[in-house]
């Protein structure tokens, strides 16, 4: 037995040293080592030794198992440290060679009018509130007095999950989210991307942004309304700028306005920015429908309010002068560098 094992123990140091990859230790620890192993068999047939003669025997197995790991972990070490060694040599850096210049990033032109446009309103008092864009029928219409017969829901070509799932056409459902809360007065502006099934142009897609407005408290009137998206104008372009509202027709809103600015290019004058009529729409406001306070359960006798929508897109598109809205979405670096 103590022949064997000398021989067992002289081979598998043999080839430990003629070895010349990691592979073949790998080879060599599972020949002497594993389960089927050479080293391995000796202990199986231990049964056959003499019992007085077992315990010097299995002392000498492992003595010789001992040496094997050991060896296998000392070439495995010297294989480990040439592999560095050449790969360091393969890697010299010269520190001497100037760092590379690393491009910051920075917001988007969307972002940077939705920023602006917040901090107007928040520094008015109004909270920020997001909602959903897969939105129920029932806020993204019918709350908002646009029945299932009426022609707006054609007019804004929906794109419909099923019958009473749609993506959102407006942001004007969150207000009705809200109102539903009954936490009265509410003074919130309500950011968020919506879908209307638009072709692609210059001044149309089918997925973009709005920013609607809600205030609602008792004695609220018009001159708030006129009063406030005046002060947002001044603020947003300008102190000069003036604003005009004309009569106009929205479902949930009743009187309602569109609101148009003085062509901040021009100051007025008229110009190729404002094809030559010196003003620019901007947004639809009006004071809330009291068929809207009913169905949120908010009484139109004692409370009433005011909303406006407008288009972060048309923002941006305006006060960055950018006449053409697919360049927000093209990922064109040499576009989005100028901002």
């Amino acid at each position: 037995m103590k022949e064997k094992l000398e021989h067992i123990l002289s081979n598998a140091m043999s080839q430990i040293e003629q070895s010349g990859e990691l592979d073949k230790l790998n080879e060599i620890r599972v020949a002497f080592l594993g389960k089927k192993g050479e080293l391995t068999g000796v202990l199986k047939s231990m049964k056959d030794v003499a019992p007085e003669d077992r315990p010097k025997v299995g002392q000498m197995v492992n003595e010789a198992r001992a040496k094997i790991e050991s060896s296998l972990e000392e070439k495995k070490a010297a294989f480990e440290r040439k592999l560095r060694e050449e790969k360091m040599k393969a890697e010299v850096i010269d520190v001497t060679l100037p760092g590379r210049e690393r491009k910051m990033g920075h917001r988007h032109p969307n972002t940077i009018a939705l920023e602006e446009v917040e901090k107007i309103f928040i520094g008015m008092g109004y909270e920020v509130v997001e909602g959903p864009e897969v939105e129920y029928d029932y806020y993204n219409f019918e709350a908002l007095n646009i029945p299932a017969n009426h022609p707006a829901k054609d007019e804004q070509d929906t794109f419909y999950i099923n019958d009473k799932i749609v993506l959102r056409t407006q942001t004007s459902s969150v207000q009705v989210h809200e109102m539903e809360k009954g936490k009265l007065p509410i003074r919130m502006i309500s950011p968020g991307r919506v879908f209307r099934s638009d072709d692609v142009d210059a001044t149309h897609s089918p997925s973009f942004h709005q920013i609607e407005g809600l205030v609602i408290d008792k004695n609220i009137t018009f001159a708030d309304l006129k009063g406030t998206l005046e002060q947002f104008a001044k603020k947003l372009f300008g102190e000069d700028t003036k604003v005009k509202f004309r009569p106009h027709h929205f479902p949930f809103t009743e009187p309602s306005a569109e609101m148009d600015v003085t062509c901040f290019k021009c100051g007025g004058k008229g110009c190729r920015f404002c094809k030559g009529e010196g003003w620019i729409e901007i947004l639809g406001c009006g004071m809330v429908h009291p068929h809207v306070f009913e169905m949120s359960g908010i009484d139109p006798e004692e409370y009433t309010g005011f909303a406006f929508g407008v288009g972060l897109e048309r923002i941006a598109l305006l006060k960055y002068e950018i006449d053409d809205m697919r360049l927000l979405y093209e990922n064109d670096k040499r576009f989005l560098e100028q901002f």
